[in-house]
């Protein structure tokens, strides 16, 4: 499943939930799905379409693949620790991610261009893969040339979200720093990850 470009508010309405990964905008105007006559439909859904919903928000909020997903699934069922904590650990962990809950981005699609385009640094070094792995220790800043991009001092200044227990970040310098894995209260999305697992546990 080809990564998703449409209308962002859309999926949150369909989803019923804010991804605050995926936009800054609210869902408050219209809070129910839609199509015509949405707001006065009565909705039931099957036990599959409610895993199905928890899944999806997972996808679209990181702004990942089915087949990534899938792959990130199959890493943490061999933990020896909760499935569904792993995954959202890994989730958190992805670069475009950390870049985006430090407040260099305003969303993770927007922090994924910003990896993509070669304005982040790992330890000091360019990274360019937004999937790339973030783990405890590593610093993650912004290249000396581009610390002037507007774009970034705005976001700096006005962030989606308040940065996470597990990073630090340094505004003067743009540098954060991954201070411990991120545990479930930082999933900053409603999702119940166990029905995610529950969705993949015949498909894998």
């Amino acid at each position: 499943m080809a990564r998703y470009n449409g209308p962002r508010v859309r999926i949150m309405r369909r989803l019923g939930v804010p991804l605050f990964g995926l936009s800054r905008k609210s869902t408050q105007k219209r809070p129910y799905p839609p199509g015509q006559g949405a707001q006065n439909r009565r909705y039931k859904f099957s036990e599959f379409k409610k895993k199905l919903i928890e899944k999806q928000k997972l996808r679209y909020n990181y702004g990942i693949g089915e087949r990534h997903l899938r792959r990130l699934m199959s890493e943490a069922k061999k933990s020896h620790e909760p499935t569904g904590l792993v995954l959202l650990r890994s989730l958190e962990q992805r670069l475009d991610n950390v870049v985006f809950r430090l407040g260099i981005a305003p969303t993770i699609p927007a922090a994924r261009q910003l990896v993509g385009h070669g304005h982040i640094l790992v330890d000091g070094q360019r990274v360019d893969i937004p999937s790339y792995r973030i783990q405890p220790g590593q610093e993650v800043s912004v290249t000396e040339k581009s610390r002037k991009i507007e774009a970034i001092t705005n976001c700096v200044e006005n962030p989606s979200l308040r940065p996470p227990a597990y990073l630090s970040f340094d505004p003067a310098t743009l540098t954060g720093r991954m201070e411990s894995l991120p545990a479930r209260e930082d999933v900053p999305i409603q999702v119940d990850e166990q029905l995610v697992v529950e969705f993949y546990a015949q498909r894998l």
